[in-house]
């Protein structure tokens, strides 16, 4: 006796002949519930957002921001240099870094600077230094000098500040420096984000190389494990300083990431139900490359200590995964944005599609 399979709508179904029976197979269409709850099992979500205004220096957490082609707004729109050089300074180099904290006015039009004092090398800021957080062409003619500095081996253009602004930060890190915001001419991606392998002509401001790194929590949470058997203290996620965390369903699954999507969670059913129309438009992402890492994990973020092993030992006895560089661990994957619009914690995160082909070409 023939039974009847319950057909989902919006499915297609066709049909096999076969000697004396006719059997239905059902393929799912994607406004198919079915199908949705199919794709979410592939999917996760945003928990959390950071922000790094200033390349090196400490950042913060933001429940929402506006993904931007170059990265997250505010993101790494500003970097110290060399008063002399002009070339960027790091936490590879000065790990005192971490210590710069940045930070919004309660209305988000200004970037709050402060610096947290170690031992004996404490500077002396009666209060935060104030500056507009989207400073406009006038004040920047005013406050500014546009000149060119360096990012590796790349020039380019940025505003430079005074020194009522650059005075207590040189004084902190014992060595003359400049703060920078990035000038007008793009600065287009390089490496793996090359226009000829992307597909478009992409910019950034003053990340090394790409304007997004993505994080999985169940990444951390494996490398934590490890360095637990061996010991040691677990690390948080900051060290690696990602922009956007998602919750991962396994351990390392990114490093097949080829496309990726954040699709809102909240918005509403139409029809009978089964088509579900978000409350803002997806956003997707090319993800470039796997990110190679340098020592600046060693560096705890709050004290800017510098650990002599650890996490490097363990990520490079297991995470060097690339063959374009096998000298160096992976953790994180960079990604170019391919549409802008609003971002926040607790959106949807889907893998559309998936390589194994990803191979880290040098990007400056």
């Amino acid at each position: 006796m023939l039974e009847y399979l319950s057909i989902p709508s919006g499915a297609l179904t066709v049909f096999l002949v076969v000697p004396i029976l006719l059997i239905p197979i059902v393929i799912l269409g994607p406004e198919s519930n079915q199908f949705r709850r199919l794709q979410q099992l592939y999917s996760s979500e945003i928990v959390s957002l950071r922000v790094y205004p200033i390349k090196s220096c400490r950042g913060f957490t933001v429940n929402k921001s506006t993904l931007r082609s170059h990265g997250l707004h505010l993101d790494r729109q500003w970097m110290f240099v060399n008063a002399e050089t002009l070339q960027f300074l790091t936490i590879r180099q000065i790990p005192e870094m971490t210590l710069i904290n940045t930070g919004l006015s309660e209305d988000g039009n200004s970037l709050l600077l402060s610096i947290t004092g170690v031992g004996g090398n404490v500077a002396t800021m009666e209060k935060p230094i104030s500056i507009p957080a989207v400073p406009n062409a006038d004040w920047l003619e005013k406050h500014t000098t546009l000149s060119q500095v360096k990012v590796w081996d790349v020039v380019t253009d940025g505003y430079v500040y005074g020194n009522e602004v650059n005075e207590p930060f040189s004084r902190f890190l014992g060595r003359d420096v400049v703060l920078v915001y990035k000038g007008p001419t793009p600065r287009i991606l390089q490496g793996n984000g090359d226009p000829q392998l992307l597909g478009r002509t992409q910019s950034v401001n003053f990340p090394d190389v790409h304007p997004i790194l993505i994080a999985s929590e169940a990444s951390i949470a494996e490398l934590n494990s490890r360095l637990r058997q061996k010991g040691g203290d677990p690390i948080t996620i900051e060290r690696f300083r990602p922009n956007i965390v998602v919750k991962g369903n396994a351990p390392w699954t990114e490093d097949s990431w080829k496309t990726v999507r954040f699709n809102s969670s909240s918005g509403s059913l139409t029809g009978n139900g089964d088509s579900f129309v978000p409350s803002s438009p997806a956003l997707d992402l090319d993800i470039v490359a796997r990110c190679a890492r340098c020592q600046v994990p060693n560096v705890n973020p709050e004290t800017a200590e510098k650990h002599p092993k650890q996490p490097w030992d363990t990520l490079v006895s297991y995470r060097r995964v690339d063959e374009g560089i096998k000298f160096k661990p992976c953790f994180g994957m960079l990604a170019a944005p391919r549409n802008e619009g609003a971002i926040e914690v607790g959106m949807r995160f889907d893998v559309l599609e998936e390589t194994n082909q990803h191979r880290y070409i040098k990007g400056f």
